[in-house]
């Protein structure tokens, strides 16, 4: 009975492991092949000769994009952005998450904030009123509006709220004991033993301001404002030929559209793969902890 019981273990845990191995290799091969067609030439990209190895290896469409200035000068708005951005919404999404974890009797005002809350995360005014509003606060061609325009996820205000929920009332109620007011107790308690849905949201927050390209192309009316998702977005399909000398043109014909649009994505993809090794261990624990309130 018992020796049953062990081959079934084992073909199940056979099995969830070439269930688990297919579903590794879907998420891998795509990125392998996507760095495949950006370290290829442009004739084997265009002739469909490319499939898991680079043919005619170049790194001309990487080239193409780390050697324009503009490209480091959307780096470095891309990282201010973050960098800011992360500061900001972590601050807001803290402080708003800590009082509308407290129950209706001790903050009377909660329900009201939630309703607001939830109203905001299901609806929107709109593109064009949002425009409006972010240019009347003088918020077009500024980090500020960089920054503000995505400042307070509401998915991730919910998340650390639910997860404030979830600590014992008792630590609260004996740094009371102890003379703490309710900003002692938020900086010195509840922060401290909420690592793990910090860190889970600061890498929501890292990937969606490092990614996002549509709000720095509508609140930038010049180049030298576009953050790096922006800047390669409109370099990839607004490619201008018309001022090129002659030498830039023929670099840029020797260019594969998919090459590019390849290398556009392993650049996006570099500083995300640099932070969530260090935000792994905390990710799916805050993440479990925030999603349910018991």
């Amino acid at each position: 009975m018992i020796q049953g019981k062990s081959i079934k273990r084992k073909i199940f845990t056979g099995f969830n492991f070439v269930i688990l191995m297919l579903l590794v290799l879907s998420c891998i091969v795509p990125l392998w092949y996507t760095l495949c067609i950006s370290l290829s030439g442009k004739a084997a990209v265009a002739g469909g000769m490319v499939s898991l190895w680079p043919v005619d290896f170049t790194l001309s469409s990487y080239q193409a994009i780390i050697k324009d200035m503009g490209f480091l000068r959307s780096v470095g708005i891309s990282v201010a952005r973050v960098v800011l951005g992360t500061i900001f919404s972590l601050t807001v999404i803290l402080l708003m998450s800590y009082p509308l974890s407290k129950s209706k009797r001790e903050f009377k005002y909660r329900d009201i904030f939630m309703w607001i809350l939830i109203f905001c995360f299901l609806f929107n005014g709109g593109l064009i009123p949002w425009y409006i509003t972010m240019k009347n606060y003088g918020l077009i061609n500024t980090m500020a509006g960089l920054v503000l325009a995505g400042g307070v996820p509401v998915f991730n205000v919910i998340l650390v709220m639910n997860f404030f929920r979830n600590i014992p009332k008792s630590l609260e109620e004996a740094a009371i004991v102890d003379g703490a007011g309710a900003w002692l107790i938020l900086l010195r308690v509840i922060i401290p033993i909420s690592k793990p849905v910090i860190a889970t949201v600061t890498l929501f927050t890292i990937v969606n301001y490092w990614n996002e390209f549509f709000q720095g192309l509508v609140l930038s009316t010049t180049e030298k404002m576009y953050p790096l998702q922006t800047y390669i977005q409109q370099m990839v399909v607004t490619l201008n030929m018309t001022n090129m000398t002659l030498e830039q043109y023929q670099k840029v014909s020797q260019l594969s559209n998919q090459g590019l649009n390849a290398a556009k994505i392993f650049v996006a993809l570099i500083p995300v793969l640099l932070i969530y090794p260090f935000l792994q261990k905390y990710f799916i624990t805050g993440i479990t902890l925030g999603a349910v309130k018991e």
